[in-house]
């Protein structure tokens, strides 16, 4: 068999990088070759086999030909003629589309190790633009990518434009959306994804509430930046700083500004009551991209309560006591630490800001364990019963966040 390893692999090692998953080609084989040989099959759309022993993918050399719209559209053929340079002709980007041999030699026939010397993300040929997803794949490796120099080709960037302009990226699927967002923001650079979007247009088409904060224009004394996109992609990136690979923060922070989008143009740069009108949009979002329960949950509350958060040295005891119970925070006490990290996010994603101490967090959690220390128990050891009990719960709760804020 003439096996070679292929795609992230051999890109990861160019690039000084920890190797992911191992993904082999394998040329001039069939099926019924493969299993004979004590490979498994587990592909539906096209043929994929696991190794025997080492339970490695390994794909028969294939080539696509568009059949319709979208990313679905393909016919595939992995006749046993297909060559490497035909299976690797078909991949998104050069970098993508470089083989290993067993013995260590490369077969880069598209320029990808040259790409990777120079830091470009360019995309391999013309049928780059019959696969709508590969749009979002584009924005999704500058989001991993970007810290280590890598820019977008101009060529590549004008396809992906053509794209957007053709209505491409209309047959993409929520779901699909969704697992290339929630990979971006799980990614060291999420403001890459932001802004290769925004620059080629698709930003508009699959996240149009975040399209909509560029240009918004904000108070120069708070955010120095202006800009209320620019705030955005700040505001992600330190999500990625402050908790890196964690989608569940980094959606809470992309989306917790979204009601400055609908701000009045008379009122800017001021937002009055931005946090409140961002809940329509984000609810629309969510709804939009099926997004999960836990995401949309956390993404609420911190797009209702961030400003009182930045503002909780002025929160009366019980006030704050009703902030917690308004975010589930004694039935779901992981939230208000997850709230008081977006909230940090927001505080430190401005222009000169990134190194800003933010106490609120430390105050917010400090009150919140106060709070949570109070036993329900011990209300109803003391002789309280019935309606009374939730009452009695609620004041000795208040009152100790009173004494952890003064002790």
């Amino acid at each position: 068999m003439r096996i070679y390893l292929v795609g992230g692999a051999v890109r990861d090692r160019l690039l000084g990088l920890t190797p992911g998953d191992r993904d082999y080609v394998v040329v001039g084989e069939t099926q019924a070759s493969m299993e004979a040989a004590g490979f498994r099959a587990i592909g539906l759309d096209f043929p994929v086999f696991l190794h025997p022993e080492t339970q490695d993918e390994h794909a028969l050399a294939r080539t696509e030909r568009k059949s319709g719209r979208g990313y679905r559209g393909f016919v595939v053929d992995a006749d046993p003629s297909v060559t490497l340079e035909q299976d690797l002709g078909r991949r998104d980007f050069t970098i993508n589309a470089i083989a290993e041999a067993p013995d260590g030699t490369l077969i880069d026939p598209y320029g990808g190790v040259r790409d990777i010397e120079a830091r470009v993300l360019r995309h391999v040929g013309d049928a780059f633009s019959e696969d709508p997803l590969r749009v979002l794949r584009a924005a999704r490796f500058m989001a991993r990518f970007a810290p280590l120099g890598f820019t977008v080709a101009d060529a590549t960037m004008a396809l992906m434009r053509g794209m957007v302009a053709a209505g491409e990226l209309e047959a993409l699927t929520p779901e699909r959306v969704w697992q290339e967002l929630s990979r971006a923001l799980a990614s060291k650079q999420p403001s890459a994804f932001l802004r290769t979007l925004h620059d080629c247009g698709a930003l508009a088409v699959v996240l149009p509430e975040v399209d909509a904060l560029y240009g918004v224009p904000q108070r120069a004394e708070y955010h120095p930046e202006v800009d209320t996109g620019v705030h955005q992609e700040l505001v992600s990136d330190m999500a990625a700083r402050l908790a890196p690979g964690d989608a569940l923060i980094g959606f809470a922070a992309l989306t917790h500004d979204l009601g400055k989008a609908l701000t009045p143009k008379d009122t800017l740069p001021r937002h009055i009551g931005h946090e409140h009108a961002g809940l329509k949009p984000l609810e629309g979002l969510c709804a939009r991209l099926k997004v999960p329960a836990a995401h949309r949950e956390l993404a609420i509350v911190a797009c209702r309560e961030h400003l009182n958060v930045h503002r909780i040295a002025e929160l009366r005891d019980d006030t704050l006591h009703d902030l917690i119970a308004r975010c589930d925070g004694f039935r779901k006490p992981e939230r208000i630490a997850q709230l008081a990290l977006v909230c940090e996010c927001d505080k430190r994603g401005r222009l000169g800001s990134a190194e800003d101490a933010y106490p609120q967090g430390d105050t917010l959690r400090r009150t919140h364990a106060a709070a949570l220390a109070v036993n329900a128990r011990d209300i109803a050891a003391a002789g309280i019963t019935g309606p009374a009990v939730g009452e009695a719960l609620r004041k000795a709760r208040i009152a100790a966040i009173a004494q952890s804020r003064t002790g």
